[in-house]
């Protein structure tokens, strides 16, 4: 404004000394007055007063952003920003010295967030209060009786860790029985892979001493009897999970925009749905179209699903948003889990299976000529594939898999993505740089799981957990998830773990593997951005990139590691509009 008032006296003056100030000057000619403004290219929002934590290494910092039209147009020293983007209607906040970053990525479930606010969380303190077998019933009383459920109604709870109860005291069907005679009950296990369920639920979904444990699956059975006793996992629970309650056509938009906002609440602008069934897919995309968009969310149909939804939605129509909602690449399962004991190891678990099975090492969750199979498909296909492998001897079968099925060109980019890698080796690390292979860590494990894998693996082989310094070192970009609803949706939580390696009992979990601050954010920004070949449109803030932003309360570059837990989300930003601002 100052220099646009300068322009007409500088005019006035030159027409005094050419004519004289007694006679009026002639008019400059509009178009020439608009020529000698400067350009102002109006911004819609100016970010400024507080710590712009770019992830990029070019320009790590800058004191201003601006965005337009749902995209960043400038990032840079807030005078420059300003000069050139501040217009009549742009809206300019000050961030009072807090923090402004990418918005963050997650693989996670996210179909399952649509279902967990109707359901019971127990996961162990301090996430939540399933501390033992007699808590967990409690909890699921007081939730029965607080929602008046009535008889004959499932009732689900999530988060279940029997790796925490004291004195390897296991929940069971008959504890739950006791207080549920009339309903269904399943607790789902916390790694996902299973649940406990009580004799209505059994009766339900047809379980009994006859059924058989079918090949990768668990059925454990009541000492002395065939009579299952409660938690099923892996193949065995597959059919279960499938035909789960899901929301009705009314309650899917509702369900849909609730789950986006415990994601919206923690600072993720992009959910990743793992493992997608054909009916969790056209649930998203009726939700979507109803208008749940309010994070951009990404699913990956489950192998065993893929030919049903290629039939209803091919391939041409993947990897495009429509209504913030695409297809992103296939998934596929090849172990469990390890702190549920069924992850696939090349060495038997020290304390056994998780049915009392001897010399156990886990199973594969298909046979390894179907798995190679299944990578031979996805391949052929020419779509990013992501694999959950856990143990070593499951990582090896994908390895073998992969050089049957590039052969000819091991070393192709290809999108591969193996989520977890949690008990990788040194040497499959090399295989991994070798065959362009991104790990999807899972530091997490060091503080929720620690103890358990201590006991399953031994004191080498749990220290070498989800190794990012390694992986990093080795010119790797891994990424790093929190597998919600398998531990809670809490990035700084998550980014504090990948930083200090802390156990629930304060033990340091692998020193040698803790990374940076700014290496744990951009395994949760730029790196999963990459990792969905998005990296030209989000995973740090610069120029053209989407305008998918998130506000802290702190920079956690600039904290003590041991608090960057502490650090809270203030606002998260879906391009360019407000999705989230905690209360204060």
């Amino acid at each position: 404004m100052r220099l646009a008032l300068r322009l007409p006296a500088f005019a006035l003056a030159t027409a005094c000394l050419l004519t004289g100030c007694g006679k009026s000057p002639e008019p400059v000619p509009a178009q020439q007055t608009r020529a000698a403004q400067p350009q102002v290219d109006a911004a819609d929002t100016i970010y400024a007063g507080g710590d712009i934590v770019t992830v990029t290494d070019r320009q790590p910092n800058a004191e201003a952003l601006a965005v337009k039209d749902g995209r960043i147009v400038a990032v840079a020293r807030a005078p420059k920003v300003e000069k050139a983007h501040r217009g009549a209607n742009t809206v300019v906040v000050d961030l009072g010295g807090k923090a402004l970053l990418p918005g963050f990525d997650a693989y996670s479930h996210y179909v399952s967030s649509l279902t967990v606010a109707n359901q019971v969380n127990l996961y162990a303190p301090p996430a939540g209060p399933g501390k033992d077998p007699a808590s967990i019933v409690a909890e699921l009383v007081k939730y029965r009786d607080a929602n008046r459920i009535p008889k004959g109604e499932v009732i689900q709870a999530y988060g279940y860790d029997e790796n925490v109860m004291p004195d390897g005291r296991l929940l069971n069907r008959d504890d739950l029985d006791r207080a549920f005679p009339d309903n269904p009950v399943l607790v789902g296990h916390v790694s996902m892979h299973g649940a406990v369920l009580n004799s209505a639920a059994m009766k339900k979904w047809g379980l009994s001493a006859d059924t058989r444990t079918p090949p990768g699956g668990v059925i454990v059975r009541k000492p002395g009897t065939q009579e299952p006793w409660g938690l099923i996992m892996e193949t065995a629970y597959l059919p279960i999970f499938a035909s789960l309650p899901q929301p009705t056509k009314e309650q899917e938009v509702a369900w849909s925009k609730a789950g986006q906002m415990l994601y919206a609440r923690h600072g993720v602008t992009t959910a990743h749905e793992g493992a997608t069934h054909l009916g969790d897919l056209e649930v998203m995309k009726r939700a979507a179209a109803g208008g749940a968009t309010l994070i951009d969310v990404i699913a990956y149909p489950f192998i065993t699903d893929l030919e049903k939804v290629l039939a209803k939605y091919p391939k041409e129509t993947w990897g495009k948003y429509e209504n913030r909602l695409k297809i992103g690449g296939v998934k596929i399962t090849i172990d469990g889990s390890p702190q549920g004991r069924t992850a696939y190891f090349t060495t038997p678990y020290l304390t056994g299976g998780p049915g009392g099975e001897k010399k156990w090492s886990g199973e594969l969750t298909f046979p390894e000529e179907v798995i190679g199979k299944a990578v031979k498909t996805v391949y052929d296909m020419g779509v990013p594939l992501n694999l959950h492998a856990n143990g070593d001897g499951a990582i090896d079968a994908f390895l073998r898999a992969h050089e049957q099925a590039a052969a000819g060109d091991l070393g192709k980019e290809r999108n591969v993505t193996m989520i977890h890698s949690q008990f990788v080796r040194k040497d499959q690390l090399d295989k991994y740089v070798t065959y362009r292979i991104r790990p999807s860590l899972y530091t997490l494990h060091t503080y929720y799981f620690a103890e358990a894998h201590i006991a399953n693996r031994g004191r080498e082989q749990a220290m070498y957990i989800s190794p990012m310094r390694d992986a990093i070192d080795k010119g790797l970009v891994p990424t790093n998830h929190t597998d919600f609803v398998v531990a809670p949706l809490d990035q700084m939580f998550m980014m504090w773990s990948a930083v200090n390696r802390l156990s629930r009992g304060g033990e340091v979990i692998g020193a040698d593997q803790r990374v940076t601050p700014l290496e744990a954010l951009k395994a949760m920004t730029i790196n999963v951005a990459q990792q969905y070949g998005e990296q030209s449109s989000k995973g740090s803030l610069e120029v053209g990139k989407l305008a998918d932003l998130v506000v802290l309360d702190q920079n956690p570059l600039k904290v003590e590691p041991m608090k960057i837990k502490d650090v809270k989300v203030v606002e998260t930003i879906k391009e360019g509009r407000s999705i989230y601002k905690r209360s204060e």
